[in-house]
């Protein structure tokens, strides 16, 4: 099962394309995008959903197109997303939430719901079904979002920064999650943070300029780094040498 972009190019008015021909198949486990603040990762994960779509060229996951009218639902359905700046719908307890993503996604209400409580579940908020999500904290808020991208069952999950202004505590929580999820469902996280690479991913993507500069294995990835980069600071390494650079 892959996601598969084909030529995709993307721009915002009449700027410069922030993503300009971009070919790219994700077909691991667990990928990691890293790449600095304004390099296409949200761009290329809004057009992974289907949120928008590009300018030129396309993508699929798994053939299906959701550009066409007829496959739309089925691919909405098999990819899940949460944005960077995702917000609960007020007023909403953490279960609501959950089973009105599912209810957007084509799901009736009886399902939705019920499928809310085994989401809630498998992120550790079952204890939290009935509170109001303006009351969950940071962390508890970014992992309802995630149950809502499972609740319709999807097959693959695109996360933007997920753990973007989340302290060491919650991002260790947000890791153990990550590990357990990945035994059935693909994971593409977006990120311009290197911790945990080397034991999170085991698939990196470094998007720069709106160009892919490495598409390949974790290990080989931090092979760049050279072998005089510090222990623990390999990723960190890899990454300073290739962003920047001309393609």
């Amino acid at each position: 099962m892959s996601l598969q972009f084909t030529q995709c190019t993307y721009r915002y008015g009449r700027q410069a394309p922030v993503l300009d021909r971009l070919d790219l198949t994700v077909d691991h486990r667990a990928t990691v995008l890293l790449g600095p603040n304004g390099a296409g990762k949200s761009t290329l994960l809004g057009i992974a959903a289907s949120w928008i779509l590009p300018a030129q060229g396309s993508v699929t996951w798994r053939g299906i197109d959701p550009a066409r009218a007829k496959t739309r639902a089925a691919y909405r359905k098999a990819v899940g997303w949460l944005p960077q700046h995702a917000k609960p719908m007020p007023g909403l307890t953490v279960r609501e939430n959950v089973a009105y993503t599912g209810w957007l996604k084509g799901m009736n209400r009886t399902d939705a719901w019920a499928a809310a409580k085994d989401a809630l579940a498998r992120v550790e908020l079952g204890g939290l079904a009935e509170r109001k999500s303006h009351q969950l904290s940071g962390g508890q808020l970014r992992r309802m979002g995630i149950a809502g991208t499972l609740v319709h069952r999807s097959e693959i999950v695109l996360l933007d920064e997920p753990t973007a202004g989340l302290d060491p505590s919650q991002r260790h929580v947000f890791r153990d999650l990550a590990a357990q999820l990945v035994t059935d469902v693909r994971l593409v996280i977006s990120t311009h943070q290197t911790e945990d690479l080397d034991t999170a991913y085991d698939h990196v993507v470094l998007l720069d300029q709106g160009r892919v500069r490495f598409h390949g294995a974790t290990e080989d990835f931090l092979r760049l780094a050279g072998p005089d980069a510090p222990a623990g600071r390999r990723a960190e390494a890899a990454y300073t040498r290739l962003i920047g650079k001309e393609a």
